[in-house]
């Protein structure tokens, strides 16, 4: 190859004990590039092994963010520079959209009853190769009814301990450890993403369950029967992965006074802070007064001079510093 670099391309090496030794010895020894795929969380910096650290840089691909969204149905090549009444109108349509369709590139052009059919094909498809042949799951049916039981609960605090008295309370069998086990299972496929409690102490970040979101709400949609309750879920599922994608690391806040913040997020290498927490129309007094309680109570509590509330449609700039923004503005910050 004279001297030229060779380029290796490796899709879940994962799974060979020692990859990673392998994988040394090579970037060692020849003039190459290695690019390596997988869907296991296990492939990110955090949990590569020492002999690679330093000399691997990763990167996690998520279904289209708002932005690319966007692009791709040839609405907006970039970030908006103003946000007149056309442009408000476009957003809050494409907004709904991708509320409803999500953000796997290939169900975006599908009518819905065919869109609904590949999502839930990929989701037997990361339960089927990525879970149960991998690990060698044997309770299938109760793999089966944690994913579902998560979904319908989006953005909810997920008991083991609860779970495991409902599936007894089914006369179905299983075990507390095995629950754990699963549900490190689904978050290390990327299905869902576990946020603990905001604390010091790793007692209560143990003791007090943590949130769990879905990667898509496109996926969400396509598992559960949506009802207007719902839709405050799906709202909360785009500001967790809208974070989560711009790399903040999210925690919830429980203050002392019993109100909750939904999302406490800090940037990865910036440091940034923001608290944030997500109500679907301010129409609704006695909801929106809670979560600006809850807002307030948490700003207090953590020594934070600004927080943020994200609504589907609602814009305002409230007193405090508390500022009321739509979803179809956010997902551009």
């Amino acid at each position: 190859m004279g001297g030229h670099p060779g380029y290796f391309f490796f899709d879940e090496i994962q799974r060979i004990d020692q990859w990673e030794m392998f994988i040394r010895r090579l970037l060692d020894t020849e003039n190459i590039q290695i690019f390596i795929t997988g869907s296991s969380s296990k492939l990110l910096g955090s949990e590569i092994a020492t002999s690679l650290r330093g000399r691997s840089l990763a990167i996690e691909i998520f279904p289209f963010s708002f932005e690319e969204f966007l692009k791709f149905h040839g609405l907006f090549s970039g970030s908006p520079k103003t946000f007149g009444a056309n442009t408000a109108s476009v957003l809050r349509k494409a907004a709904k959209d991708y509320l409803e369709v999500g953000g796997f590139p290939e169900v975006q052009n599908l009518d819905r009853n065919l869109r609904i059919e590949v999502l839930q094909g990929y989701i037997d498809s990361v339960l089927l190769k990525d879970i149960i042949e991998r690990h060698k799951v044997s309770n299938i049916l109760v793999l089966k009814h944690l994913v579902r039981h998560i979904m319908n609960s989006a953005g909810g605090q997920f008991s083991v301990n609860k779970f495991f008295n409902t599936m007894q309370s089914m006369a179905i069998k299983s075990t507390k450890n095995s629950l754990y086990e699963y549900l490190d299972h689904l978050t290390d496929a990327f299905l869902f993403y576990k946020v603990p409690i905001h604390s010091r102490s790793e007692k209560s970040r143990l003791i007090n369950p943590a949130k769990v979101y879905t990667i898509d709400t496109g996926l969400l949609n396509a598992m559960t029967f949506r009802n207007s309750y719902n839709y405050g879920q799906l709202l909360e599922t785009m500001v967790f992965m809208h974070l989560r994608r711009e790399g903040y690391d999210v925690e919830y806040v429980t203050t002392k006074d019993g109100y909750e913040a939904d999302f406490l997020a800090r940037h990865r290498i910036s440091g940034e802070t923001q608290l944030i927490q997500v109500c679907w129309e301010m129409s609704d007094k006695k909801t929106f007064e809670r979560e600006l309680r809850g807002l307030k109570s948490a700003m207090d509590e953590l020594s934070l001079s600004t927080g943020t509330i994200v609504t589907w449609d609602d814009e305002i700039d409230m007193e405090n510093k508390i500022k009321v923004i739509p979803i179809w503005k956010y997902l551009f910050k």
